[in-house]
């Protein structure tokens, strides 16, 4: 179908997906943001674009709802690897797919219509090393470091999946508040030590296998979801020993499972499901070209 869109979500983090081949238009940056814009477009937390991969089933671009790009999403990957089986460009339920962050394997879970409503991503290696962020600071590991937001010192640690993220555990032990993540989090996204900016999360150990976070998400802000951060939380939380796994992350959205290996290769399992399909409108349409 040309100009056809695919829209789902992972616990409210929801993303639109698409094949650049069925489209009359390209995603540009300004394209980008008005088919997420919420009020005037489909609205979406990002876009899931198919590519082609010479080294996995499918290649996937991620456009953040600003028109950047991300390297990884986790909540992106269980919906991408539901469309794909949803539109009938594959019958595998175990699906590697190539994103600009590694190759990941996704393997879908269906219900009894045949449709997907549960994914586990093999997202890889969580790594704490500044230039796999990247980072400026110069220190073996970003682990526990300082820095200073304003008139506030706080002490975060920098985790990569193959995107970057920087974890802050609440200094007394308790839960952030959303206030304190509508303040805090876009200070931290372009702060000066992350070149590329980052994706924040803040967050308290609930239990000795369970998270609470809040997600600042770099290129799109508040959200309700994001694997690849509960994916960074859940690594950096078992890392300082206050957490073992697997981790039941607790999003504003809703719960995330996270595995987190001796080599801290991390697994995340997660619902997934569709919202909807369609056709962009030729009125609408005719201001994407």
């Amino acid at each position: 179908m040309r100009n056809g869109f695919f829209k789902g979500h992972g616990l409210g983090n929801d993303y639109i997906a698409l094949d650049p081949a069925e489209l009359d238009f390209e995603l540009t940056q300004r394209n980008v943001r008005a088919l997420c814009d919420r009020n005037r477009g489909i609205g979406a937390d990002g876009i899931l674009a198919v590519t082609a991969s010479e080294t996995a089933h499918f290649g996937l671009r991620i456009y953040n709802p600003d028109g950047s790009e991300a390297e990884k999403s986790g909540n992106g990957l269980r919906i991408f690897a539901g469309f794909l089986h949803a539109t009938g460009r594959t019958r595998r339920r175990n699906i590697r797919i190539e994103t600009p962050g590694g190759i990941v394997g996704v393997s879908l879970d269906l219900d009894g219509e045949g449709e997907a409503t549960r994914a586990t991503v093999v997202m890889g290696h969580a790594s704490f090393r500044p230039k796999r962020l990247p980072c400026t600071l110069d220190v073996p590991e970003l682990v526990e470091q300082s820095l200073r937001v304003r008139s506030r010192s706080l002490r975060f640690t920098g985790v990569s999946v193959g995107n970057p993220h920087c974890v802050v555990f609440h200094p007394d032990g308790e839960e952030w508040t959303r206030d304190d993540l509508l303040e805090l989090g876009p200070e931290l996204e372009v702060h000066e030590i992350f070149p590329n900016r980052a994706n924040v999360q803040l967050v308290a150990a609930t239990g000795p296998r369970s998270l609470s976070i809040l997600i600042w998400e770099r290129g799109a802000g508040e959200t309700l979801s994001s694997g690849s951060s509960a994916c960074a939380a859940a690594a950096a939380a078992v890392r300082l020993e206050r957490v073992r796994s697997p981790v039941a992350v607790r999003t504003p959205g809703g719960s995330l499972t996270v595995s987190v290996d001796e080599h801290f290769d991390v697994t995340l399992a997660g619902e997934v499901a569709e919202v909807a399909r369609g056709r962009i409108s030729p009125a609408f349409l005719r201001t994407l070209l």
